[in-house]
């Protein structure tokens, strides 16, 4: 007996139901916290991070990102939905005419874009955009 593609993914999505064996799952919310707690030294306030990001991605492979936050030293950006939620993150000096960043991302699915940022001063901010994908970039 010859197995096909399709009797592969049958066979696998079986396996996955009865627990035997784990397919790639979404970031927990714990994980993303946890990064953000890691990286800002606790929970940051709201506001003061501007996210350039398309409403509507017709390919989660490349979906163009921009970052911005007025006075930053540094900003991460996290992808909530992925299995793994760390995208990078982008560090300014004094030297740094604006502390503005621009990327194109990898999105698994319709997810929230986290921006976190260390400003000069030493305080925290954060801001989150929905991005929705038609067609996931992590093998969805």
């Amino acid at each position: 007996m010859q197995m096909t593609r399709r009797d592969l993914f049958a066979l696998a999505a079986g396996l996955a139901a009865a627990g035997l064996i784990s397919l790639p799952a979404d970031a927990s919310t714990d994980a993303v916290e946890a990064a953000i707690k890691e990286f800002a030294g606790g929970m940051p306030e709201t506001g003061g991070v501007d996210i350039g990001a398309p409403e509507i991605a017709e390919n989660g492979n490349t979906v163009p990102i921009e970052v911005f936050a007025d006075g930053a030293a540094s900003i991460m950006i996290l992808a909530a939905g992925n299995p793994n939620p760390g995208v990078g993150t982008f560090h300014f000096t004094e030297m740094s005419a604006e502390s503005r960043a621009s990327t194109r991302i990898r999105l698994a699915k319709t997810q929230d874009v986290v921006a976190v940022a260390k400003m000069a001063d030493g305080s925290t901010k954060m801001a989150r955009r929905e991005v929705k994908v038609t067609i996931g970039g992590c093998g969805g």
